[in-house]
């Protein structure tokens, strides 16, 4: 490859590394917004599960929550286990934050 050749094609990758950056960037971003909204409806339920003197956990939702997003992974081509935990670590945080409310 000529010096010429190995310049465009190091130009080239570093544009594409941007690109991929950029659109990593986005989504972190939207990823960060979406938990905020999601914390927002997980709030109202734990005021709601405080007022109504219910438990703050529900199993049965839980685990339907976790095969849902088992299957969503799945499609998305994401390793479910991975979604799997990612879904309990945030069943968790809400689970403290219920907890926190009927305190």
């Amino acid at each position: 490859m000529t010096d010429a050749a190995t310049s465009e094609a190091t130009a080239r990758a570093a544009q594409l590394l941007r690109e991929h950056r950029e659109s990593i960037d986005r989504l972190d971003a939207i990823l960060v917004y979406t938990l905020g909204e999601r914390f927002k409806h997980t709030q109202a339920v734990g005021r709601l599960k405080a007022e109504h003197d219910l438990p703050p956990s529900d199993p049965a939702r839980e685990a339907q929550q976790i095969a849902r997003l088992e299957d969503l992974a799945e499609r998305a081509d994401l390793d479910p286990e991975f979604a799997k935990k990612f879904l309990n670590f945030i069943i968790a945080e809400v689970i403290q934050h219920h907890r926190r409310h009927q305190s």
